[in-house]
């Protein structure tokens, strides 16, 4: 079976996000204004081929921990969706 992973991963709350810093102080800049905050992460997406969910999971959950975020300083959360062929 196919499914779809649509994965977020930010950085962690605690922790500074020098980019999201300076897209916040430049909105004004571009006629955004009351901008109080912005964090930028990434969106990733996959296709995973796996004989159940629960093998899904763990593909997905291996492949964050171990190559998409950085478990130190980011967060990630995903959902999973059974691909329809």
């Amino acid at each position: 079976m196919k499914y779809i992973a649509e994965i977020d991963v930010m950085p962690r709350e605690e922790l500074l996000d020098p980019q999201g810093k300076t897209v916040a102080l430049n909105m004004k800049h571009v006629g955004v204004a009351g901008v109080a905050d912005v964090r930028i992460g990434k969106h990733i997406r996959m296709v995973i081929e796996a004989a159940d969910e629960s093998e899904a999971r763990q593909k997905v959950e291996t492949a964050c921990d171990k190559l998409l975020a950085n478990v130190i300083m980011e967060t990630y959360t995903y959902t999973l969706q059974l691909l329809d062929e």
